[in-house]
């Protein structure tokens, strides 16, 4: 009797995949069709030289990327899923049906895709220079190279300042003017690669989901990095545009401060890059967090700018943080009176919600709350996923502080 049970449940364990990989191959079929980014597998084996290895771009947790070249001449990135990947091919799934209608500048573009027998592939634009966090951080992580010292001296003032400006029209199109609200869910600098004129990219949509416009927020299994999860996402699972503006603001500080928010050194000022740039706002001392590459080309007025609205991005409350409409208003050099952020959301401190009175909620030091997360700890060039699972601890706002307005005038220009 427990051997026939047992049987029958292997059985009905079986169908169910069989039924739901059927359902995957049938939404790709259909995306195709309606699409025409169907390609061929030969075509694809071809334009990467049967996948050589010296084709090989990166590696992470979906699997290998390799470059490309088609008949008709196109450059191409094919990320390959590896084979008995299952998370893979959820998220090979989402990212073909999200990207299929999503067209805009600082988005990556997906060319297609291809579903062969057991192999899964999506095919993007070729973007030359690289990802954000190669370009940012190699120096730091001991590469004291030639190559990665150009590196870092490519990443002038005006070239960061354009990242921010073009990450920030991205995800504005992603929250509201693409067909269906997008949260990206994993906003972070190896998921921003830079085309051969610099320009920004958004990638890696794995994970991204789909926001009906009439929500205010929607509770899901948290997955996305340490270092730039939002703390209302990892404690609560609570998900709603704006854990991407706090991820947003995390790169901001990254990108002025040339330093990894995950990989902070703790000093006696602070234990996060989130805390000493609060602090030394707090001081009138922002410009003194600036990457020492930027001092010949930084605009301080901008620097300044750009570390408020850092800390405005990852504010404890998501209530405080402005939606990217605001933010690219900001950018676009139009005069703002920005508030004074209070303390932003750290993670890794221990915090406890409590309730404050009829305006919503403040936390208290105290116990500690945790999410799981699906943390990605694998830098490519190209989008890449992990599946490891971390347990990560956050903070948010201990005390509302004054709010004094701080204005920023027109002071240079930028290319939109």
């Amino acid at each position: 009797m427990k051997l026939r049970r047992f049987l029958e449940n292997l059985m009905k364990t079986f169908f169910r995949r069989r039924s739901r990989e059927a359902k995957e191959e049938e939404d790709l079929e259909t995306i195709a069709a309606r699409e025409q980014k169907v390609f061929k597998y030969e075509t694809l084996v071809a334009a990467t030289h049967n996948f050589n290895p010296k084709q090989r771009l990166g590696q992470g947790g979906f699997g290998p990327v390799f470059k490309g070249r088609l008949e008709d001449g196109r450059d191409v990135a094919v990320k390959r899923l590896d084979r008995g990947s299952r998370q893979g091919g959820k998220e090979f799934t989402n990212e073909a049906m999200l990207l299929s209608r999503v067209q805009h500048r600082n988005v990556v573009n997906l060319y297609g895709y291809c579903a062969h027998a057991e192999e899964r592939l999506l095919v993007y634009e070729y973007v030359p220079n690289e990802s954000l966090d190669k370009l940012l951080f190699s120096h730091r992580g001991g590469d004291e190279s030639e190559a990665g010292r150009r590196r870092a001296v490519q990443m002038d003032w005006k070239r960061r300042y354009e990242v921010i400006v073009g990450v920030a029209r991205g995800l504005l199109y992603l929250h509201e003017d693409a067909h269906t609200p997008i949260i990206h869910r994993d906003i972070k600098a190896s998921n921003i690669l830079l085309d051969d004129r610099w320009v920004p990219k958004i990638a890696d949509f794995g994970m991204a989901r789909l926001f009906a416009e009439d929500l205010t927020h929607v509770n899901t299994r948290v997955a996305g990095t340490n270092g730039y999860m939002a703390p209302e996402y990892v404690m609560h699972g609570s998900l709603s545009t704006k854990a991407d503006v706090f991820s947003f603001g995390v790169v901001v500080l990254e990108l002025i401060s040339g330093q990894k928010n995950s990989s902070f050194v703790p000093n006696q000022e602070a234990q996060s890059l989130l805390e000493w740039a609060w602090k030394l706002f707090k001081k009138g001392k922002s410009l003194e967090m600036m990457d020492p590459t930027l001092r010949s080309t930084a605009v301080p007025e901008q620097v300044a700018m750009c570390v408020h609205i850092g800390l405005l991005c990852t504010q404890s409350d998501p209530k405080l943080r402005p939606d990217m409409k605001r933010v690219v208003v900001i950018l676009s050099k139009k005069p703002s009176t920005l508030e004074e952020p209070i303390r932003p959301g750290i993670l890794g401190s221990r915090y406890r919600r409590r309730p404050y009175g009829p305006r919503g909620s403040s936390y208290s030091l105290g116990e500690s709350s945790s999410g799981m997360t699906s943390a990605s700890n694998v830098s490519s060039t190209y989008p890449s996923t992990s599946n490891a699972n971390n347990t990560a601890t956050t903070s948010t706002a201990t005390t509302a502080r004054s709010q004094t307005p701080r204005s920023y005038q027109e002071h240079s220009s930028v290319q939109h």
